[in-house]
């Protein structure tokens, strides 16, 4: 079969989509920013200063989640030529040519989701905070099945995680937690599940086996470095020392190395209680803050640019974003975007990543 006019067709519009893209993320320039970088990474003392260099090892690891993938489907349509060249005369190898072509559509797909990742902190790591809701003893269990599911979800992707605070329920399940997720663009893809989300199931609490409802609050932070400056007045805030509760070992409750601070200002409250050292939970708590209120300006700056966002779902722990049903179905339904999906396990076994994805194209719908 030789090649059809078609697929050459296919292939000029991937390389079209390509050069758009290209332009449009400035591929040049960051194939330029990672080489300096690359080179600043080499030049004695460097690594002297970790907190500085982790903050420049997550700009590269940042712009290589977006030039990788680009420098792979130039790649991939420079082999497509060849397979092209050589399908005119091979039957074998122009039956190869649909599957190839399909393969690098996908990946240029892929690539333009990720260019909706363009906020001015969507490259960062992300701080994700769950907090059981309405539903009783079914809401903490709710909680710690969305922390699981994030967790997998992060893991999946190559994120790593780390547990900053867990409140666990004395019954069953989490009243609270809050996770540390490093990863290129780890909050890019999670502020979209900011709100509440509501589970529908034959509660596995009551006796009587009746169906409840119950709702579980996601909010998500990006983490900042100390290079962002937030104004936080010392007088507003207040800190408590606590003990640490929860799993963890013996030294957990034996120390009061847990730490919350309250800005008062605006009743925001956050606190770490993950390492044994004080000094340690006071700093990542500080760093828990400045992000809660530098996402607090940055939504109100955004609500000023247009009004538009009057009409969008409000986000925030008092939005319904998402329905998880388990009885009498079972499926998986996004209220801003519409997407659902058939399988409640597969999503609650992290695979959300298709209503953050989703939820970014609806958002550039919508803006």
């Amino acid at each position: 079969m030789p090649v059809e006019n078609e697929q050459i067709a296919r292939a000029q519009q991937i390389r079209n989509g390509l050069d758009q893209l290209k332009a449009s993320l400035d591929y040049d320039e960051k194939k330029k920013e990672i080489g300096e970088i690359e080179e600043q990474m080499t030049a004695p003392g460097f690594w002297d200063d970790q907190e500085k260099a982790q903050v420049v090892v997550s700009r590269i690891k940042a712009l290589k989640a977006l030039v990788k993938p680009m420098d792979e489907i130039i790649k991939e349509l420079d082999e497509l030529d060849v397979f092209f060249e050589l399908g005119q005369e091979d039957e074998e190898t122009a039956a190869e040519i649909p599957a190839k072509l399909a393969e690098v559509e996908k990946t240029l797909q892929n690539l333009q989701t990720a260019a909706l990742l363009n906020g001015p902190f969507d490259a960062n790591d992300a701080i994700l905070t769950i907090n059981a809701r309405d539903g009783g003893t079914d809401a903490n269990d709710w909680a710690e099945m969305l922390l699981r599911m994030y967790m997998l979800w992060a893991q999946a992707n190559g994120y790593t995680c780390e547990i900053l605070d867990r409140q666990d329920n004395e019954e069953a399940g989490i009243n609270s937690a809050s996770v540390m997720i490093r990863g290129p663009m780890a909050y890019g893809y999670l502020k979209g599940e900011i709100g509440t989300h509501r589970l529908v199931r034959i509660s596995p609490f009551n006796s009587e086996g009746k169906r409840q409802t119950s709702f579980a609050a996601v909010d998500v932070n990006p983490d900042i470095d100390d290079s962002i400056s937030v104004d936080i007045k010392p007088e507003d805030v207040r800190e408590d020392v606590f003990r640490s509760s929860g799993a963890g070992g013996q030294h957990v409750n034996k120390t009061s190395s847990a730490i919350r601070l309250t800005h008062i200002p605006t009743n925001t409250v956050v606190q770490c209680q993950n390492e044994r050292s004080q000094h340690k939970n006071r700093a990542t708590a500080w760093k828990m803050l400045r992000a809660r209120l530098l996402q607090r300006e940055e939504e109100k700056r955004e609500q000023q640019m247009s009004e538009k966002y009057k009409n969008l779902a409000k986000v925030g722990f008092g939005s319904q974003i998402r329905n998880y049903f388990l009885h009498p179905d079972q499926r998986v339904k996004d209220s801003r975007t519409g997407y659902s999906v058939g399988n409640f396990h597969e999503v609650l076994d992290g695979g959300v990543q298709p209503f953050m994805e989703e939820y970014l194209r609806w958002r550039v719908k919508t803006d």
